[in-house]
């Protein structure tokens, strides 16, 4: 049996991207002899995971509405996208550094051009909730938009990104000058409503193994690909990467893994996660 030390150790499981991955929990079956298809997933052929292909993550009960917020200036022309560009700061952030901190004065919203933010609480005992990963065409440092007060939690890039920041100032002359931006922020704003929304809805009517079993199975079709009658998950993800996303912690995370792994629903296999029981992960949420 394939022993966990190597996760446990350094709390970190990767598998490169490869072609064929896993999505659409409601997908008709199309191959029995799969347990990553026998709970309903299809598999399709796909290029590896590119940039403009990654989603957000947060906890939700669905994937489908993760990225919303990406396509916020969606309803922008061309000329009217280049004038935001314009009018904010570019830069570049590398990864761990801070975007934005939490009790830091607020001075505007960012535009992730390139890269990956995590946005997370931190408790006065030092604990951390993730809130999100957010991805390119996603804007960050709200919920204020129009300055003052200060960051309720804080942005760190988790690799290098490439941010638009526009200040308080410049975005009240945008929403003036230019009324569709307006409309595309509240476009934005309603997507951010919508991930904490379910974020309290997940952490206040789910049991902390169902936001574990629903996170697993959302990376699953987010990032699921097919090896044999294994889904092995095409992401880097930690042990505490994890407790801070399902609200727990790193050591519950391990121990919960373990006991998945001595059910075979999931195991580790040279620092990849593989899972072989998506149905197993399902039946969890269906238990009254």
């Amino acid at each position: 049996m394939t022993s966990l030390k190597a996760l446990s150790d350094s709390r970190e499981a990767y598998l490169p991207a490869t072609a064929v991955t896993l999505r659409g929990r409601h997908a008709c079956r199309t191959s029995p002899s799969s347990a990553g298809i026998a709970s309903g997933r299809s598999i399709t052929t796909a290029p590896a995971v590119r940039q403009s292909d990654l989603s957000a993550l947060f906890m939700s009960e669905t994937i489908d509405d993760l990225n919303d917020g990406a396509h916020f200036l969606d309803r922008l022309t061309v000329e009217e996208r280049a004038q935001i560009r314009e009018s904010g700061r570019q830069f570049t952030v590398r990864q761990g550094e801070a975007i934005f901190s939490q009790g830091a004065h607020h001075q505007g919203i960012f535009i992730i051009e390139r890269g990956q933010v995590r946005v997370f609480y931190t408790a006065p005992t030092g604990r951390e909730i993730t809130l999100a990963y957010w991805t390119p065409g996603h804007f960050i440092g709200g919920p204020a938009i129009s300055g003052g007060g200060t960051h309720m939690w804080s942005g760190v890039a988790i690799e290098d990104c490439d941010i638009t920041h526009l200040s308080s100032a410049t975005l009240q002359a945008l929403l003036l000058r230019m009324p569709t931006f307006a409309l595309a922020l509240i476009d934005g704003l309603v997507a951010k409503g919508k991930c904490y929304s379910s974020m309290a809805q997940m952490l206040g009517t789910r049991s902390v193994i169902e936001r574990l079993a629903q996170y697993i199975l959302n990376l699953s079709e987010l990032y699921g690909v097919a090896d044999g009658d294994a889904v092995v998950i095409n992401r880097k993800v930690t042990h505490d990467q994890i407790a801070a996303m399902v609200g727990s912690t790193r050591q519950w995370v391990t121990m919960m893994l373990k006991r998945f792994h001595a059910k075979r629903i999931v195991s580790i296999d040279g620092g990849v996660i593989r899972i072989h029981r998506l149905d197993q992960l399902e039946q969890i949420l269906l238990k009254d």
